[in-house]
């Protein structure tokens, strides 16, 4: 059992190798080795070439549950809605309340499509259309989260998306309940109780019992994270899942206890998730430290909190809130909170992060289940060109060109002068042809 003594780093933005030390704390490296690369392209070949056969010998071989056939795998709609049915009231009643606040804030991310007419008749526009079938991935390694099947579903359901496969390495059990009822709730058609690069590799080529998805969405371990980044441009992928981040700048108004069980409710995922507090004052950061040396002993999660704060956890004293927001635009973090008593102050200044949490009552652990947007974020830097998934991940855009006979008119002369200098004859003989026909 880890120790559960606390050596958490302290870093101090004034120092000449800030960076570099930062640097290095951040571990960007979300597949690190070529066991798991070479395990996971073995796993996908298989699966593309025995598909069903392939997903049971898997199954048995890594889940703690055993089947004969697909249709063990398969949980009906059926069973979904029943699942959903037999949940105690409290349960119920959290889970459709979660469902209709995911609903509500993603029925607003609805793309529109868009045309305009030029004075000669010519209409240019973008038609936005939903994908017709997408994939959702639930991860159930440590733990089992209804949450996330809300949150990858729902923006699929709301964007129109024709049909949704789930799959989730969970049984159809006691256990698994929540999940199978959040299914229910969130317009899933087909669930599968299959994990793993396995699952990824089902949803990318099909089976004979799992359909081949346009899209594949969702976290999940190395192994899955490596999986999708070799099925990309097979199907489209929302984006690639490292270890679960949490960042917080605090000016020391916040209480400590809230500080310190916010860096809890990160750390406790797993001992690769990182937690990372930044503050302008050095007496708060003490504070916290007493915080965690407190409420420590009470966590049920304990030694995973002490593990993943001992490895991956760190302490940035810096001179300003500008300064504190230019430490974490370099960290580019999942969560950020804000925990301070003018976050306005700082949110212009936030460039890199995939969700904002603003202000001292706005707990990281809200967006996980309930505020609304979706909790399925970018992680381990990414936050600088990935965003987080919602509607527009489950839509299409396609561009619409409409031209008038006068407008081709004129639109021939410079595509067909741009065509021969790219020496395209073609493309600047089609652009003419229209011209010949209107004028002879």
């Amino acid at each position: 059992m880890p120790s559960l003594s606390l050596n958490i780093r302290h870093l101090s933005a004034t120092d000449s190798d800030f960076e570099a030390q930062l640097g290095q704390l951040l571990d960007r490296n979300m597949i690190t080795t070529p066991e798991i690369t070479n395990t996971v392209s073995d796993i996908l070949a298989a699966v593309r070439k025995k598909g069903d056969q392939a997903i049971l010998e898997y199954t048995n071989r890594f889940e703690a549950f055993a089947a004969d056939s697909m249709d063990e795998l398969l949980v009906s709609q059926e069973q979904m809605t029943a699942a959903l049915n037999s949940l105690p009231e409290s349960q119920s009643v959290a889970l459709r309340h979660a469902a209709d606040r995911i609903r509500a804030y993603h029925e607003k991310q609805k793309q529109q499509s868009w045309q305009y007419e030029e004075a000669d008749g010519s209409v240019y526009g973008q038609k936005i259309s939903p994908l017709q079938r997408v994939g959702v991935y639930v991860p159930g390694g440590k733990a089992n989260y209804p949450s996330s099947m809300l949150m990858l579903a729902i923006p699929a359901q709301v964007a129109g998306v024709k049909e949704i496969i789930a799959t989730v390495p969970t049984p159809y059990s006691e256990e698994g309940k929540l999940v199978f009822a959040a299914a229910a709730l969130a317009g899933v058609n087909k669930l599968f109780t299959i994990g793993g690069a396995q699952a990824i590799g089902a949803l990318a080529y099909g089976t004979d019992s799992i359909p081949k998805v346009d899209k594949i969405t969702g976290p999940g371990n190395v192994f899955v994270t490596a999986a999708k980044k070799m099925v990309f441009g097979e199907v489209g992928i929302d984006m690639i899942a490292g270890p679960s981040e949490l960042t917080i700048i605090c000016d020391g108004t916040t209480d400590p206890d809230w500080v310190a069980m916010d860096l809890f409710s990160q750390a406790e995922h797993d001992e690769q998730a990182q937690s990372i507090l930044i503050s302008t004052d050095e007496n708060f950061l003490k504070r916290v430290t007493a915080s965690i040396n407190k409420l420590l002993p009470d966590m049920d999660r304990k030694e995973i909190i002490t593990t993943s704060l001992n490895n991956r956890g760190v302490f940035i004293l810096v001179e300003n809130l500008t300064r504190a927001a230019a430490v974490s635009n370099f960290i580019a973090p999942e969560h950020l909170e804000l925990s301070i008593e003018n976050p306005d102050e700082v949110f212009d200044l936030i460039d890199n992060a995939g969700a904002i949490f603003m202000g001292q009552y706005s707990a990281e652990a809200l967006g996980d289940y309930c505020a609304g947007p979706s909790h399925v974020l970018p992680t381990s830097g990414t936050a600088r060109f990935f965003s987080a998934l919602g509607v527009y991940d489950f839509q299409k855009r396609s561009s619409v060109i409409n031209c008038s006979a006068v407008g081709a008119d004129k639109l021939a002369v410079t595509a067909a002068e741009i065509a021969r200098n790219e020496h395209l004859q073609a493309h600047a003989l089609s652009a003419e042809y229209r011209l010949k026909k209107k004028n002879s």
